[in-house]
């Protein structure tokens, strides 16, 4: 079997336009085609990624047998140069293309991908609704005011799942939002988000999970202050409290608050989880399959983590390709915690991306047991946007 051409998309959202998924679609010669995205659908870099994925399949891609996938990964790290470097452009390119060769092979083996990397562990993956700052609804929405983030809250409760996610210090009293939280908090800030976190637990009670999300926006000192709320709330785990430029100042909050640390979307690989495993300043591993090199590299990242008792839960915020590849590892794995749908996989402009539309019923996903990923690209939604063909 070899590739023969691939079709990579740069997703355009006319009703979210930060929105920006970008998927690979790879066939070969026997008719089987597959698909993968790469992690970047949000902020800056999906346009750089989807170039990235033109020049690699350029590159070594065309004529290749995409069951060797081992082989192809090392030549991806190695030959492009910036692979021993690092950065989420390239990695991002590498893992979308790395998880469509794995839907081909699990395809033409007529097995779902989870097969492949180990069988069914997980029969049923518990879920949390993520991101209720921008509200759990069908349209997105600026949640300021405590009591919008309790009634937010309580509609996922309502969906049937028993665990939220939430980032309370994002935005300011007046709406404006803030990525730099590394100053001191002010009380009054304190109190905002505080409040707000509070009011999420007075609605849902003692026994729904509450994720402090923080995006990586404050330093070690101001992470330590909100470290006291997250601990009075009780919240399951704190998670990117600060950012991975310097792992000591991820391990100088883990030592400063007693709440599980979770991190990693932003670690692409074995070598960038290494010194936080070995420091145990996380304690839940948050892999994005869409930016750690896809199946090939995940679930090598996933099984290291399980020598330091570290958890897994795959950070999905992308596409429904990346629901599905998340999935499909998530069932694989013996060290699973709990799985992320994010407020933007229920709208209604991602839903619609691909044929298939994986969500939850009542807070616990199955993965699917057809060949492959089992999703396919909606070509009349998909061939709207920038695509181009590489033969």
């Amino acid at each position: 079997m070899k590739v023969t051409h691939v079709e990579i998309f740069d997703i355009h959202c006319p009703e979210r336009p930060p929105w920006n998924p970008v998927f690979v679609r790879v066939y070969t010669d026997e008719g089987i085609t597959g698909v993968g995205e790469a992690g970047l659908a949000y902020d800056w870099g999906h346009s750089a990624a989807a170039a990235m994925i033109k020049e690699i399949s350029e590159a070594v891609l065309i004529g290749f047998n995409p069951f060797n996938t081992e082989l192809l990964w090392s030549r991806m790290l190695r030959e492009s140069f910036w692979g021993l470097g690092g950065g989420p452009v390239l990695y991002a390119a590498m893992s979308a293309i790395d998880t469509a060769l794995w839907d081909i092979k699990a395809k033409a083996l007529g097995v779902p991908v989870y097969q492949l990397l180990g069988g069914k562990v997980n029969d049923k993956l518990r879920t949390y609704a993520s991101q209720l700052q921008f509200d759990w609804d069908k349209e997105c929405k600026k949640l300021i005011e405590p009591q919008e983030y309790a009634e937010a809250a309580l509609k996922a409760v309502a969906e049937g799942y028993d665990a939220v996610k939430v980032d309370p210090i994002v935005y300011n009293k007046d709406g404006s939002s803030s990525f730099d939280r590394t100053k001191l908090f002010t009380k009054p800030q304190m109190r905002l988000f505080g409040d707000r976190l509070r009011a999420i637990r007075d609605a849902v009670g003692e026994d729904v999970d509450i994720i402090f999300e923080s995006h990586s926006l404050m330093g070690a000192a101001s992470a330590i202050q909100m470290g006291k709320v997250i601990e009075e709330v009780g919240c399951m785990m704190y998670e990117e409290p600060v950012n991975y430029l310097n792992s000591a100042v991820h391990k100088k909050v883990s030592d400063n608050v007693n709440v599980p640390i979770a991190g990693g979307e932003r670690l692409y690989h074995r070598w960038d989880v290494r010194p936080y495993f070995e420091s145990q300043s996380i304690d839940v591993l948050q892999p994005d399959v869409g930016l750690c090199g896809g199946f090939t590299e995940a679930k090598k990242v996933c099984d290291y983590a399980d020598v330091y008792d570290i958890r897994v839960q795959a950070h999905v915020c992308g596409g429904p390709v990346a629901t599905a590849a998340s999935l499909h590892l998530e069932t694989a794995i013996p060290n699973f915690l709990i799985h992320e749908h994010h407020t933007y996989a229920i709208k209604s402009w991602n839903r619609e991306l691909c044929i298939q539309d994986p969500q939850p019923v009542n807070g616990f996903f199955e993965v699917t047991e057809v060949p492959g990923l089992g999703i396919e690209l909606n070509d009349e939604v998909v061939k709207k946007s920038p695509f181009v063909v590489v033969k």
